[in-house]
């Protein structure tokens, strides 16, 4: 098994791998020891296109780590992923025995994947670290494009779905995953001094950022919780018709992120959105309810 590696030691002194399997092995690695809402790599995506999912992945992680991960400084933060994109840059013009950019890069070679999706990516994560809160919801989407929909967009590319028709489809599912994510996470975030939730919205429905930091939500910021979970289940409904342009078992790992994401929503509409005093997540006895809605 591959030594843990601190995050800033991708940057700063890699350890070199001597293959491109060996590579790809570390990726994999980073991949199943993270936890995530969304299964990377799971027993349903085919086995010789995982190794493909598991570099895109381990890409995207270390450079979120750079942006989330406690112990460093803004200023940390900006600067190991400016590196990690030059790294990226240079890989891409010869090759490199990276451990992780080695197998990033033959991904892009092998699936024919656009370089722009891995710099929206990275642009993403250092906006996490300079942009705390959002005027509007506008500019949350914004962020959602180039954080969430990247992904979906190369998984699809990857297993061998390049209709730009699709993308659009894709783009909801993701960005629909990002925000059920954000407000899921309201009361984690806030300790992080960041608020997703539009400072339009706020506004409308009268909520502050006191209201944010108590251990239960009142009425107005319950009333706005419901506001931004309809119009995400919007979102994930805007998506759905994806799973009829996609076949096999891609199209199970999408419905099953569907599922997933509908079932966070619902959690939250069950604890009567009140989203500081219990922070909703899937769990096993959720299994029932997952098997009923995928056969269904």
């Amino acid at each position: 098994m591959p030594v843990a590696v601190k995050p800033e030691q991708w940057v700063l002194n890699p350890p070199k791998v001597a293959s491109l399997g060996e590579s790809f092995r570390r990726c994999k690695h980073i991949a199943r020891t993270h936890y995530e809402n969304f299964p990377v790599g799971s027993i349903l995506i085919p086995r010789h296109l995982q190794p493909f999912v598991f570099a895109v992945y381990a890409f995207a992680r270390t450079a979120d780590d750079f942006a989330d991960e406690p112990g460093y400084s803004d200023a940390e933060r900006i600067l190991y992923l400016n590196e990690w994109e030059e790294l990226f840059l240079r890989s891409l013009e010869s090759r490199t025995r990276h451990p992780i950019m080695w197998a990033v890069t033959e991904t892009i070679r092998a699936k024919d994947l656009p370089v722009q999706l891995f710099l929206d990516l990275l642009s993403a994560f250092r906006q996490d670290v300079t942009v705390k809160r959002y005027k509007t919801f506008r500019s949350v989407l914004d962020y959602c494009r180039r954080s969430a929909n990247p992904i979906g967009r190369l998984l699809l590319m990857i297993f061998g779905y390049r209709d730009p028709k699709l993308f659009p489809r894709s783009d909801a599912i993701c960005t629909a995953l990002q925000l059920t994510n954000f407000w899921q996470d309201v009361s984690v975030d806030i300790k992080k001094n960041r608020i997703y939730l539009p400072d339009e919205d706020m506004f409308s429905f009268g909520v502050s950022e006191n209201d944010l930091v108590l251990t239960t939500a009142g009425r107005h910021l319950k009333d706005l919780i419901r506001f931004e979970v309809e119009r995400t289940a919007g979102m994930f409904e805007m998506g759905q018709p994806l799973l009829k342009n996609i076949r096999g078992r891609f199209r199970y790992e999408i419905k099953f992120v569907l599922i997933g994401g509908n079932t966070i929503l619902r959690k939250i509409e069950k604890n009567d959105y009140d989203v500081l005093k219990v922070r909703p997540t899937l769990s096993f006895r959720d299994t029932p309810s997952f098997i009923y809605q995928f056969f269904k």
